[in-house]
Formats: structure tokens, sequence, C-alpha cells
């Protein structure tokens, strides 16, 4: 095998995903994660399709089932929180739903003992030679690796190093969203309740068995310019947006001010030619987010980790060979997975939609009924004779 050590910048779901199926095929993972530890948090992320047979090769689909939200159909309500209109839940979960920490620290627990992880630190130069990429970190001294992945989300630092700035790959669709974990005083059970008004959107789901709850606030808007490392400011920058609306909003921001878990983004793709530069590759987000609106970025994140380790296997870890074969396989999948983020973006904010037009979006909708295949491959054998 040509390349053995290989560094992995990100430790959501892509990043420990790869690790995972990289130290199956005979590599050395490193993960190396800005947080301290494995974020807590999170809303719900769903499997559709291929995701969930990856789950099971990698034996965790079991113990993903165990944790699935169990969401029913949810509510649209008006500003004084008469219902007026039923979400079936086929609009917003996939096959199988859980919450994102869940999954996250299912993925940290199945590989801590063959991954070194490298938390509270980041990716801060990348010097590549014929022989290796040389990595500086914040912290960490220099290290010498064979491959280095950014699997770092749609603000990738791996990827402005490795192929410029920001501006030039991420494309805004128009939507702000708040995330934050509270109690669940409005004692849904297995249900959501959700508001909308006038290119604002508020919602409340369960989790944890109703013990607990997960609210989000969108609001529609062009690019922002804040302090992503300054949450007080983004929480400003939400509650100015959600002054004087009705239903829950009041207590959902004070709610806000108080959560720890507080989570503030812009709804956005990361359109790119090419995913690799040299040895250095993306996955995920970093490469391909094709948007919250979309429903496919776990689904993207665990099936492009299981064909990208794969491909380096199957080739023996030329990485040349490898990253070409990877685009191939997922270049299409990724393609249509961010046709869909645009067209739930262009419709996210209807006002009041009606019954009608809500079981219309359950039974047909696009992103229930279309997908572009990606060919899972079973690199087992290949990665035996490399």
């Amino acid at each position: 095998m040509m390349t053995k050590n290989v560094l992995i910048s990100g430790a959501s779901v892509a990043g420990p995903a790869l690790a995972y199926w990289l130290h199956r095929h005979g590599f050395h993972p490193t993960v190396v994660e800005r947080a301290d530890t494995i974020r807590p948090g999170g809303y719900a992320v769903d499997f559709r399709g291929e995701a969930l047979d990856v789950l099971d090769r990698m034996g965790l689909l079991d113990g993903i089932r165990a944790l699935d939200t169990e969401m029913g159909d949810a509510t649209m309500v008006d500003a004084e929180g008469r219902p007026y209109a039923t979400l079936p839940s086929a609009v917003f979960a996939g096959d199988l739903e859980v919450l994102k920490g869940d999954l996250t620290r299912m993925l940290y627990e199945a590989t801590r003992g063959t991954t070194e992880y490298l938390f509270g630190d980041s990716v801060t130069g990348l010097t590549e030679d014929p022989d290796g990429v040389l990595v500086t970190f914040g912290h960490a001294p220099p290290r010498r690796f064979d491959l280095v992945v950014g699997a770092d989300g749609l603000h990738s630092r791996t990827r402005a190093l490795a192929f410029g700035p920001e501006q030039r790959y991420v494309r805004h669709l128009g939507i702000y969203t708040a995330i934050f974990s509270l109690d669940n005083y409005l004692g849904l059970r297995n249900t959501g309740q959700l508001y909308a008004a006038g290119g604002l959107a508020a919602n409340m789901f369960t989790a944890r068995a109703n013990t607990e709850a997960r609210a989000a606030l969108h609001f529609a808007a062009e690019d922002l310019e804040y302090d992503r490392r300054d949450p007080a400011q983004q929480k400003r920058i939400v509650a100015e947006r959600f002054a004087g609306e009705g239903w829950e909003v009041p207590r959902l921001l004070e709610e806000m001010a108080a959560a720890s878990d507080f989570f503030f983004d812009a709804n956005a793709q990361v359109e790119m030619d090419r995913w690799s530069e040299g040895r250095v590759v993306l996955l995920g987000d970093a490469g391909y987010c094709a948007g919250p609106t979309s429903g496919r970025g776990t689904s993207q994140a665990l099936i492009g980790a299981y064909v990208l380790a794969g491909e380096l296997a199957a080739s023996g870890g030329d990485h040349t060979t490898a990253f070409a074969a990877y685009e191939r396989e997922m270049r299409g999948y990724v393609t249509e997975h961010q046709a869909l983020g645009r067209e739930g973006a262009e419709r996210f904010f209807m006002p009041a939609p009606t019954q009608e037009v809500l079981d219309l979006l359950a039974a047909g909708a696009p992103e229930n009924t279309r997908t572009e295949p990606v060919r899972l491959r079973d690199y087992s054998a290949t990665a035996a004779s490399s």
C-alpha cells in the first residue's frame, strides 16, 4: 500500500465515518477537531437509501434504529397557536431519524479505539511535496501525513487552505437557521409544532423519548455579516428578526438566550469543479454540501466516506486514481441532491400551506421520490489484495 497515514479534519459525521472505513482497510487515521470534545446537541438528522446499507455494513444500524426519534406527523399552527393543518412526517423525516448528537457519539465510540483524535485543535497550514503533506496545527507540533481529508463542514478550513477562499465555492440559499435545546414544556409526544409568517418560520419537536425538545428558528435573508465565533451576536440577530411574532416565539427567544448548545448558520451549498488537489481531498459538506433543505447531508457524508475509503483501498493507496474514482462515483448523486436543496429552499417559506399542499408534498415530493443511486461496491476483496 502506497499510502498509510491519513489526517482527517472534522469529527462530526463524515470524519469519524471515514476513519472507521480507513482502519478497516488497513490505513492509520488521525482526526483533528476544533471543539474540545464530540459536539452535543443539534437537530435530528435522517438517513435515506444506501446510507442505511452503509450503517449496516458498519454494524451500527441496529444501534441507530434503537435511537430512532419515532417522530410522527407535526401540526401547523397560526399566531394564536390554533392548528390549521397536519404536516406528514414523510415531508421532514427520512427512512430513519435520530438526533445528530446521538449519531456523532456513536461514530466516535465506534472509532475511538482505532483512531487517534486530536481535540481542541485545528489545521493551520498545508505544505505538500512528492512524498506527503506537512501539516501545521494551532497547538500540536507539525506532522507529516500521506493524505489530508477535509471533512470540516460548510466553512471548511481545509478547503480554504488547499483550494482558496470560501466565497469562491459557497452558494447562499437565502435562509438562516438557529437551533437549540430546551425543555419539552408544551408536553408534545413524538410530534412537533410549526409556525410560519412571511419569511419567518419557527418549529419545536420532541426529543429523547419526549423528555426534551429541539427548537429551530428560520428567517429569509441575503448574506449577513456577523462573527461566526460570537453566539451572543448571533442570538441578537435572531431575536431582532423574530421580535413581536406570535405563537410560542417569545418563549422560544427566552429559551434561546439561555441555551448552551445554540447553533446558527446560513443554509448554503458548496459547488466545486473538483474535490481534490494533490494529496488533499474534501468529503461531505466541505466539498459538496447540498444544504439542509435537501434532506440528504447525512446520507451524503456516510456514503462519501464509504466510497472514498473503498477507492483508496482498491487503488492500493494510489490517491490520484482513488480520488478520481471517488468523484466519478459520487458526482451524479451529489448533483441531484443539490438540485433538491435549491428546490426545497425556494418553497421553504410557504405562507400558511393548505392541507392539500402538504399531502401532495408527502405523497409525491421530489425529495421523497427521486434519487440518483450511488453504487456501493464491495471493497473488502480489493482491500484484502492491496
